[in-house]
């Protein structure tokens, strides 16, 4: 299977090409940035897709990140895979960014937790936390930074995501010491390709994840009067 995976939901802008079969990226590209998603990310799926050689008509499958993460940056991964999915007539699936973090640790099988913690600003994580087999220990929400390090009743875990450092630099004394496994600004685009590939479009859709709603909220008494209203308070 040859799957193209793209990522823009955190703080970088990344594409490959997985083919399952060899276990290998035939092609791959990631760009660190906070911002200008929007702009690089047709050039860079242009690169890769050159250097893959095969054309989008080669593919199998189309992976993209969902979230958590920023809003915008999300949103333009999720557009643009949706539109090469339906210009190519490929199937395309979401895959969440806190399990692409997880992922390659996942597959080590070790008894340690795994906890994946991703900046959500304000002292808050986008957080979820996994046993050593992959069974989900904590669910997948939005909490207090604090709230977080009550995790370590769970034993020494190892900490992953672009937050994985605050919570190792807040974690408890007295408690099993944690392990920073992945600190990266976001998650491995090979892994975001490896969970595309086994995701389903019924279970898995390219939808946002966004565990809260947007900071930038309409204020419900700043509504733009209708013009008539206008005109007539201007006589």
């Amino acid at each position: 299977m040859l799957v193209l995976a793209i990522d823009t939901a955190l703080d970088q802008c990344a594409a490959a090409v997985l083919d399952t079969e060899t276990k290998a990226l035939r092609a791959e590209e990631c760009l660190p940035m906070k911002r200008g998603h929007a702009e690089a990310l047709m050039p860079l799926i242009r690169r890769v897709m050159d250097k893959f050689g095969g054309g989008f008509g080669a593919l199998d499958k189309i992976a993209v990140t969902t979230g958590p993460g920023s809003f915008t940056g999300l949103r333009v991964g999720i557009s643009a895979a949706r539109g090469l999915a339906l210009a190519a007539g490929k199937p395309v699936v979401g895959v969440s960014t806190l399990s692409a973090y997880a992922a390659p640790f996942l597959s080590e099988k070790t008894d340690n937790p795994i906890i994946v913690a991703i900046d959500a600003r304000h002292d808050h994580v986008y957080a979820q936390v996994f046993s050593g087999n992959g069974t989900t220990l904590i669910k997948a929400a939005v909490v207090p930074v604090d709230d977080t390090l009550r995790a370590a009743r769970f034993g020494s875990p190892r900490l992953t995501g672009n937050a994985a450092q605050i919570l190792a630099d807040r974690w408890p004394h007295h408690a099993a010491p944690p392990i920073v496994i992945d600190q990266r600004p976001g998650p491995d685009i090979s892994w975001v390709a490896w969970v595309g590939a086994a995701a389903s479009p019924a279970s898995s859709p390219p939808r946002p994840y966004y565990l809260r709603a947007p900071d930038a909220k309409p204020q419900p008494n700043a509504m733009i009067a209708p013009r008539a209203s206008r005109d007539a308070s201007a006589d």
